[in-house]
């Protein structure tokens, strides 16, 4: 199966936020706040995917707040922050919501995102990720992290499954 025909098998979206939903970058306040910026249109991608039935998760060594507040005003419900151990995590999503992984789009960009990269139907990373990623997933993003690649993938997703509408 090619990678095109996998997208139409996708029913849930899982990602990484440092280095996906944004550009791998944080800016430090005089207080010690750690601030990031993010893609107005991969939020706007997700929103319509959840809308669509789709799930979405998110999985995160980052501990934001400000980043979970955001991503609750999205409409995403399930958010572990704070993991140290992703596998772990996704482990405990699937079984939560029975969900067969091969039906499952992760995005990561990095060695810690590796091992879910390993167990899921569709493994894609941002075109800046680590190089170690390229040889086990099955799309590269054209976009860099914080910088689209969450919209290319959703839309994608959702495009092969005659979901996407610019109405």
């Amino acid at each position: 199966m090619n990678h095109l025909e996998i997208f139409t098998t996708i029913h849930t979206f899982i990602f990484d936020v440092d280095g996906v939903m944004t550009n791998n970058e944080v800016m430090i306040t005089e207080s010690g706040e750690l601030l990031r910026k993010m893609s107005v249109r991969d939020g706007l991608a997700m929103r319509i995917a959840i809308d669509k039935g789709y799930r979405i998760a998110v999985i995160t060594g980052g501990r934001s707040e400000g980043v979970k507040k955001r991503l609750e005003a999205l409409g995403i419900k399930d958010i572990y922050s704070g993991i140290s151990n992703k596998l772990e995590a996704f482990d405990e999503y699937v079984e939560k919501y029975e969900l067969d992984p091969v039906g499952i789009l992760y995005m990561g960009d990095d060695l810690p995102d590796y091992p879910v990269l390993r167990r899921v139907g569709l493994a894609t990373c941002p075109k800046n990720s680590a190089p170690e990623l390229f040889p086990i997933v099955n799309y590269v993003s054209p976009y860099n992290g914080g910088e689209g690649c969450v919209r290319d993938v959703i839309e994608k997703v959702l495009r092969l499954q005659g979901k996407w509408s610019e109405e």
